[in-house]
């Protein structure tokens, strides 16, 4: 109870409160999560089921332009399906492949960081070096290759089964240097204070003195990390499914709804794209700005106040 209240009076509730943006940015933000979570009640079918589509109801118009329907408040896509219904489900793909691409990256990236930074030397050199190769390239270069090798030696059967799996390895496999090099400064900041010295006398181990002692007063700035990294990873799985290396049409994200419907839009059915395009970037826009504030909040260099 003391904890509760004690957040409730806290300079940070009170700085989000009075920040519009913050507040907007966290609605949006709830509602499209709420909406993904609860999509299978929320959705009028269920678009990866075949039996539930009918491909003589395909391109209907949204419910607001000549010959929309009221069951397809968003019309249908080419193959019929409810693009309302769609979209709900593929927000659920785009934002679990979001999460657990960061979870991905977080965990590479602290384990690597924390051995890096206590360790040092020759150790140090070598993650650091490895690092600095990997950021050199570009995230979806690395992904496209994987992806595209991934899907010529096994096939595009097994691809589409393990979709969303590929992508959150592939995706967090890219991007652990943002954690590793956060986190390693961190740890090169804390492990000279008194307490890990004297976690040393005492005699506990070096993994022990890590997790136990240094990693808790190094999470901080993984918050802000965290948050930006997400919509990165909901950009990078759209960009791979409208390039065909990502979600397949029968289990589609985001991104492969948009990139299904992109050949349709020049001929009229210019909803099929746009509607979806228009919800990632509200997502993405909802998360940068919810971000944004974080990182000014939690960096006390930046604090204006």
């Amino acid at each position: 109870m003391n904890r509760l209240a004690v957040f409730f009076g806290s300079d940070f509730l009170y700085r989000f409160r009075t920040d519009p943006v913050a507040v907007g940015a966290t609605v949006v933000l709830g509602l499209f999560v709420l909406a993904a979570v609860f999509a299978p009640w929320l959705s009028g079918m269920n678009p990866h089921d075949p039996a539930q589509i009918d491909i003589m109801n395909s391109e209907i118009p949204p419910v607001w332009q000549d010959g929309g329907a009221p069951a397809f408040p968003f019309g249908t896509d080419a193959q019929g399906r409810d693009l309302l219904s769609a979209i709900l489900y593929g927000l659920r793909i785009s934002i679990t492949i979001g999460i657990f691409a960061v979870m991905v990256q977080m965990t590479l990236g602290i384990v690597i960081g924390l051995v890096s930074g206590y360790l040092g030397g020759k150790v140090d050199a070598f993650f650091m070096r490895l690092a600095d190769i990997q950021l050199s390239m570009s995230t979806l270069m690395l992904a496209i290759v994987a992806l595209a090798v991934f899907q010529a030696a096994f096939g595009a059967e097994l691809f589409a089964d393990m979709a969303i799996i590929m992508l959150i390895l592939v995706i967090g496999i890219a991007e652990w240097p943002q954690y590793a090099r956060t986190i390693r400064a961190s740890v090169l900041a804390e492990r000279k204070k008194e307490y890990v010295e004297a976690a040393r006398v005492i005699g506990l181990s070096a993994p022990v003195i890590m997790v136990r002692h240094i990693l808790p007063n190094t999470l901080s700035p993984l918050l802000v990390i965290s948050t930006v990294q997400v919509a990165n990873a909901i950009i990078s799985e759209a960009a791979l499914s409208f390039l065909g290396l990502g979600m397949p049409v029968t289990k589609p994200s985001l991104g492969s709804l948009i990139s299904a419907g992109f050949e349709y839009i020049f001929s009229g059915s210019w909803w099929i794209t746009t509607i979806p395009a228009i919800v990632l970037i509200v997502l993405i826009l909802s998360i940068n700005l919810l971000g944004d504030w974080l990182r000014d909040v939690l960096n006390p260099r930046l604090y204006k106040g």
